[in-house]
């Protein structure tokens, strides 16, 4: 597969760590899924939840693909934009997708994960998600780990970290080192959200989780929310905020 790699690859990412607005250059779009490239080697999907509260919510995951090989960070967020995703890097792009990964347990992260599975594609979550997940009886993961995992694709490396409870028990973020890009899902915020859904939260943990992202990976140049526009290291600042004034509030 060629990679596909924008000219203005250097000029955007100036933009994004310098806390810029940028428009985006979907390379695949329809109803149901958009995908755009952030870096030369990752991509992010975004897709759409109905849901009672929040209404129509629109929700990231990862894609990372190298020489010839991709990996997914979270589903889409339903069963056709998962065969969607799956027929643009197979048959589009001509890639293996050696894995999926959940990086949380709620459906907006797994709920496409059987679609995965039908194809034969493993797929990776925490302990602690595979357990919460067959609480909630969704889709579980097959393969389980601690607190750390590395995945191959190409000759690239994605590290799929636990740093500490937040927006549920569960919550890790994977990091990928040649692009200095973090996935954060929905532990981190974008600029400008509210606190979402609180409802498997540990608020009191959820700042000092996220300044442990910000310290474990010093160098991150784009931060991938689970919700919302991409941006720096401004998000894990804005999250920490948000949340420590959240506990400043519920304190008094």
């Amino acid at each position: 597969m060629k990679t596909l790699l924008f000219s203005f690859f250097f000029f955007a990412l100036f933009e994004i760590s310098s806390g810029q607005s940028q428009e985006k250059n979907f390379i695949y779009e329809s109803e149901t899924l958009q995908i755009e490239q952030i870096a030369p080697h990752t991509f992010v999907h975004t897709s759409y939840l109905n849901t009672d509260d929040f209404g129509k919510v629109s929700c990231n995951g990862m894609m990372v693909i190298n020489q010839n090989e991709a990996l997914v960070f979270d589903t889409p967020a339903n069963g056709e934009a998962s065969d969607e995703l799956i027929n643009w890097l197979e048959n589009e792009q001509k890639v293996k997708v050696k894995a999926v990964v959940a990086t949380h347990f709620h459906w907006d992260c797994l709920g496409g994960l059987n679609e995965f599975h039908n194809k034969g594609i493993p797929s990776y979550a925490s302990e602690k998600n595979i357990e919460l997940a067959k609480k909630a009886a969704y889709p579980i993961p097959e393969n389980g780990f601690k607190n750390k995992l590395k995945l191959q694709v190409g000759n690239q490396k994605v590290t799929n970290q636990y740093l500490g409870e937040g927006h549920t028990k569960d919550n890790f973020v994977a990091y990928v080192p040649s692009d200095q890009v973090i996935f954060g899902g929905c532990m981190i915020k974008t600029l400008g959200a509210g606190n979402g859904n609180l409802e498997d939260a540990n608020v009191p943990s959820w700042p000092e989780t996220v300044k442990k992202v910000k310290s474990t990976f010093p160098k991150t140049q784009i931060v991938i929310p689970g919700h919302g526009k991409i941006g720096g290291v401004e998000l894990l600042d804005y999250t920490i905020e948000l949340f420590s004034k959240k506990i400043t509030t519920t304190d008094k």
